[in-house]
């Protein structure tokens, strides 16, 4: 169990919740292993299979604490809440923001220009010895655009339509040597370009897989702060996208998704005898090898990392949590700006 921003996040399986007098208390297997008093918190959010008790439940809903309930995967299942709800305040303060979200796209632009410059960054570092002049050369032209394009974006003047030219601009150039950061013997590794529905390569294919979970856990944790996964901010409106979830996942992908594919990839746990070719040229995950993949990616979510604005230790799989919560904060006029995630 974990709290961070007054929300209590418990992760624990088989952990149980009960209310004693006016304090939440966890136990796991009958020992009590946390108290927090009910007035200190605004939200409760529990992953998988854990034990709320009705009294607990009663007791948040009267105080107007929210209880969010995730599958094991950080999936929204429910949300609990009592009769008043500043949830229509929150969400008209949202669509507000859709009609002019400038500042929001400067935030979240920055967030993922600097993170896929930091991915290039560390790869020089890592790899340093593996690395020709040439590759050395091409990255390293790349992480001084990225910069560059960071200073433009930093700008107040620039336009809503200049942040987006921006991003792809940045993403195309962070793709553009994202080869040059595989170390795979297998020819069926290499990187040729971005393919999407349906990806056509093994290394498209793995980072698609990661993206939907990525975009999973961001939608849920919209959800669990009850702002409106489907009105966006950097990317357009269209029915059935989760345009906030993709947005809030940008400063994310490059650290949680890319930096994941890369080490599977390069540590040899994922070869192209994982991959399967379809009709049609799709190539998708053997079942095997997704089960590895899910497993790799549970375990990426529990490292910890010093939040830049927090300052505090957090699992990097309660990042969109925390990321969703100080959004829902600045739209409600709680924080000035919303502070972007940066990887460190």
């Amino acid at each position: 169990m974990k709290k961070m921003l007054n929300t209590i996040y418990v992760t624990t399986e088989g952990a149980a919740l009960r209310k004693d007098g006016e304090n939440l208390v966890a136990e796991v297997e009958g020992v009590e292993r946390s108290r927090v008093p009910l007035h200190m918190l605004s939200a409760v959010v529990v992953f998988g299979a854990v034990f709320v008790s009705p009294p607990l439940m009663a007791a948040l809903a009267g105080a107007g604490i929210t209880l969010t309930f995730l599958d094991r995967n950080g999936r929204f299942q429910a949300r609990l809440e009592g009769p008043v709800s500043g949830n229509i305040l929150l969400r008209r303060a949202q669509y507000r923001i859709c009609d002019a979200p400038e500042e929001v796209v400067r935030s979240i632009v920055i967030g993922k220009v600097a993170n896929q410059r930091a991915v290039l960054m560390r790869s020089l570092r890592d790899y340093r010895d593996a690395y020709d002049d040439a590759d050395r050369d091409a990255i390293g032209v790349v992480t001084d655009r990225l910069a560059h394009i960071l200073r433009r974006v930093e700008r107040v003047d620039d336009t809503l339509d200049r942040m987006r030219g921006s991003e792809g601009e940045a993403a195309n150039l962070y793709f553009s040597v994202f080869d040059h950061l595989i170390r795979s013997p297998d020819p069926e590794m290499r990187w040729r370009g971005r393919s999407r529905r349906p990806p056509l390569d093994p290394v498209n294919a793995l980072l698609s897989f990661l993206y939907t979970l990525l975009t999973h856990d961001c939608r849920s944790a919209l959800e669990s702060v009850g702002l409106d996964p489907a009105a966006g901010f950097l990317h357009r409106d269209r029915p059935g996208r989760p345009s906030l979830a993709l947005d809030l996942m940008e400063e994310m992908r490059p650290v949680l998704a890319d930096r994941l594919a890369l080490s599977l990839i390069n540590r040899r746990q994922l070869r192209a005898r994982d991959f399967e070719v379809r009709d049609g040229g799709a190539v998708l995950m053997q079942e095997d090898a997704r089960k590895a993949v899910l497993t790799a990616w549970q375990e990426r979510k529990r490292e910890e990392r010093i939040h830049p604005f927090l300052e505090e230790r957090a699992p990097l799989g309660l990042v969109p949590y925390l990321q969703a919560q100080m959004l829902a904060r600045h739209l409600r006029g709680d924080l000035d700006a919303y502070p972007p995630w940066f990887w460190k």
